[in-house]
């Protein structure tokens, strides 16, 4: 163990020490199951059921060496010292177990000033074509996250990992998160931001509308009347009340989920346009008319850019 950790795990016990919370004494084994940290012998504990635990929990070992949840209640205390109120704990879903002596932690050190909120979130499980990739701690073959990312990209990791709800599994499967087709939401997402810029690219082309300012593509949208457009708008409107609902309930998957709705939304009036040319967004007979489809695509534009902004991944410009 480094040094300094050593260090800051006998400061946090001697602080617990001070107020009540370190003893020495013995556990009973934990029912059903086999814990690494149990020992038939005397360990200095910590007295966690006074502050809503199942049980006491052990600091230090028989032998003198701290335990894995030693290093653990360290941690929390430095967080607070650094005026960390609130403190969010993502866990796999087989650390449920965690949940209360972390709580417990919380409100010995802080004293009920700190809020602990613990996520549990389910393993993910990586497939090849559709066939499970077989990974085995005994024979030492991982697929680590750095090989996810180097295989894939950045993007595909980031945005499929909360496409998701937290407790809900997430099968990655290497070939369908790098496929261009709609079942790939990362690329469905990414392609509806290309698809904005080429709008205006076509629209410098046809009609030389090149860098057209606020009050330009604001300035006609009472001429935005068609079911599509409106849709799109709707969609547009909801984004603020997203962003904080994914806030407040520590649920970034609505943020992903509503994306790839919007995406959707603007796919489905791209393609009603190429279908008929009265609802393209570029009208070649109508100046303020583009304009104005114009200015909404610069809306879905920035919506797509500031939300794949906040989830890490690239709002691009073009595709290949």
């Amino acid at each position: 163990m480094h040094a300094d950790n050593a260090k800051a795990i006998r400061s946090t016990i001697n602080d617990l020490t001070l107020k009540g919370y370190v003893y020495k004494g013995t556990l009973p084994p934990p029912k059903g199951q086999a814990s690494e940290d149990w020992e038939d012998r005397e360990q200095t504990l910590f007295r966690s059921t006074e502050v809503g635990d199942d049980q006491d929990r052990p600091l230090i070992k028989s032998d003198g060496s701290y335990t894995y949840f030693a290093a653990d209640v360290a941690y929390f205390r430095n967080k607070f010292e650094r005026q960390f109120n609130e403190m969010i704990y993502v866990l796999g879903a087989d650390h449920g177990g965690y949940v209360k002596r972390l709580q417990a932690v919380a409100k010995a050190i802080s004293g009920g000033k700190a809020k602990l909120t613990a996520l549990l979130c389910q393993l993910v499980k990586l497939f090849r074509d559709g066939q499970p990739v077989v990974m085995s701690k005994r024979a030492g073959s991982f697929v680590t996250l750095r090989d996810v990312v180097d295989e894939v990209g950045r993007d595909p990791v980031r945005f499929m990992m909360i496409f998701r709800k937290s407790d809900a599994p997430l099968d990655f499967d290497f070939a369908k998160v790098t496929e261009q087709s709609k079942d790939n939401p990362v690329f469905y997402v990414q392609y509806a931001s290309a698809r904005c810029h080429s709008a205006f690219h076509k629209a410098e082309e046809q009609l030389n509308i090149k860098n057209p300012s606020v009050d330009d593509l604001t300035g006609h949208l009472d001429m935005l009347s068609d079911s599509g457009e409106i849709a799109l708008i709707k969609k547009l409107a909801e984004y603020p009340r997203i962003v904080e609902q994914a806030t407040k309930n520590y649920e970034p998957h609505r943020l992903a989920f509503y994306l790839y709705d919007l995406a959707s939304s603007f796919h489905g009036h791209w393609n009603k346009g190429a279908e008929n040319e009265q609802l393209r967004f570029v009208a070649l007979n109508d100046m303020n008319l583009s304009l104005a489809r114009l200015g909404l695509i610069r809306a879905v534009s920035s919506v797509l850019s500031s939300g794949l902004g906040i989830i890490g991944v690239d709002a691009p410009v073009e595709m290949r």
